[in-house]
């Protein structure tokens, strides 16, 4: 029986442009330019700016771009342009039953890809809907939670299929190609549970570098397990169980189906913060009246940032712990009026405003609410104040979920509030405009403007 690597690398070398519905092309263009919005507004990072240092120290021949300027080997474009795109934890999402991934974290490796090759605008475009594909239908088929491992296991296969279309390989050397990768980046949860660390943001951009390098392994000859999904130790046998995707039939348009972030903070508590604005709005309420807010949301948001099994959210020293803290999230948005990256600087972190507020907000899972999700995004949310009112709010969804598409004109918004500080509006606008006609551009056109954003901030800002 041929190993459905290879029924996946034939997916992958068949695809073309022509394939993607234009509603997809929109959305592809929505997200590149949401996650360099996100990049731009990462380069002053600390974690960020220790691997610049990294990269100026070691990186190999300059033939790829990065973003604030200088060029690097592939591997460390990868490396780098990813850890930016992901540092903010601000870049879009996909919502499956028993797994949530980030597919724009797969821009930094199909890009540096794409510029090596000499690509066009529109072939970064297909490679890119090949990894969004690739890593969510595994992420449906194949979830690997549950196990204690990360959804970069999944994206390690999602990656090399989108940097092996970017790179023109073969049936043979891309399905090489991704079982390299397959078998040599299977990820452990931990980065994602208790004490959070730098690790949360750069385990993607890892796997972006690996995969671009196991990628010109194969490319070269160099043979990979053929066998990693379904053979003796594979995939299935160790990690995920057995499963199947026909590949011979599969499409180029889940990218429909994935979310951008209205708030910088992590995915599941987009409609608990639209919610409590919505209800601070309505009711004109203090956070200094409030004696205690309780959130009844589906299982997988407990779990993960509301006190469940992947650790308590109460005890929030870091910006890795705080955008992961749903108590944190809550209370900060109350006495701030926003989620944005400025809420996560170490001085507002630990301040005791915040640090108080947090131990009164109360998350509780719900069995009803767990049902819905991810075709919902559930939460009830009731905060009693000290005079005995309660004020309550039901969400569903948020403005970027799929059942409200955040639009063109609203990710130029977040774009502009994010890279104003470190692009001109005049240079914000060519970034836009490139963006918006990238599938009839050179993709030159799109890195010659990486040089030009500034890595502190404009003294105008």
């Amino acid at each position: 029986m041929e190993p459905l690597v290879l029924q996946l690398a034939r997916f992958v070398t068949a695809a073309e442009f022509e394939d993607l519905s234009p509603e997809a092309v929109e959305q592809l263009k929505i997200r590149i330019l949401d996650a360099l919005g996100c990049a731009i507004g990462a380069v002053e990072g600390d974690p960020v700016k220790i691997v610049r240092k990294h990269v100026k120290d070691l990186g190999g021949r300059p033939v790829c771009s990065l973003i604030g300027g200088g060029r690097t080997s592939p591997e460390h474009a990868a490396f780098y342009n990813s850890a930016l795109v992901r540092y903010l934890d601000f870049n879009d999402s996909y919502l499956a039953k028993g797994e949530t991934c980030h597919p724009s974290d797969n821009l930094g490796a199909v890009l540096a890809a794409c510029e090596y090759r000499g690509g066009t605008g529109s072939d970064l475009i297909l490679a890119l809907a090949i990894a969004y594909q690739v890593q969510c239908r595994l992420s449906d088929e194949a979830p690997v939670r549950a196990k204690g491992f990360d959804h970069t296991t999944q994206g390690s296969y999602a990656a090399a299929a989108g940097v092996a279309k970017a790179l023109e390989l073969d049936i043979e050397q891309t399905a090489h190609a991704i079982a390299i990768a397959g078998t040599a980046y299977n990820a452990l949860r931990v980065t994602r549970t208790g004490e959070l660390s730098h690790w949360k943001g750069l385990a993607y951009p890892n796997t972006a570098f690996g995969v671009i390098h196991g990628a010109f392994l194969a490319m070269e000859g160099i043979t990979g397990p053929l066998e990693v999904f379904e053979g003796n130790k594979g995939f299935m046998d160790s990690i995920a169980g057995p499963f199947e995707i026909d590949w011979d039939s599969e499409n180029l348009e889940r990218v429909t189906r994935t979310i951008i972030k209205r708030y910088n903070a992590e995915i599941h508590s987009q409609s608990v913060l639209e919610g409590i604005f919505e209800l601070k709005d309505r009711e004109k309420f203090l956070p200094s009246e409030i004696e205690r807010i309780e959130i009844d949301i589906f299982d997988v948001a407990y779990h993960i940032i509301g006190g469940g099994e992947e650790g308590s959210k109460t005890t929030i020293r870091t910006k890795e712990e705080a955008d992961h803290s749903l108590q944190y999230l809550v209370s900060v948005g109350l006495l701030d009026g926003e989620v944005t990256p400025a809420q996560f600087q170490p001085e507002r972190i630990v301040a005791d405003d915040v640090q108080n507020l947090l131990t009164k907000v109360i998350v509780r899972p719900s069995s009803a609410y767990s049902r819905r999700f991810p075709e919902e995004l559930p939460a009830m949310i009731a905060v009693h104040l000290r005079d005995g009112d309660v004020l309550r709010i039901q969400k569903t969804d948020y403005e970027g979920f799929f059942t409200r598409s955040m639009s063109w004109e609203s990710v130029e918004r977040k774009f502009n509030r994010l890279a104003s500080p470190f692009l001109s509006e005049r240079l914000r606008r060519e970034w836009m405009q490139v963006i918006r006609d990238l599938e009839s551009v050179d993709l030159s056109d799109l890195t010659e403007l990486f040089r030009r954003v500034h890595l502190v901030k404009l003294r105008a800002a």
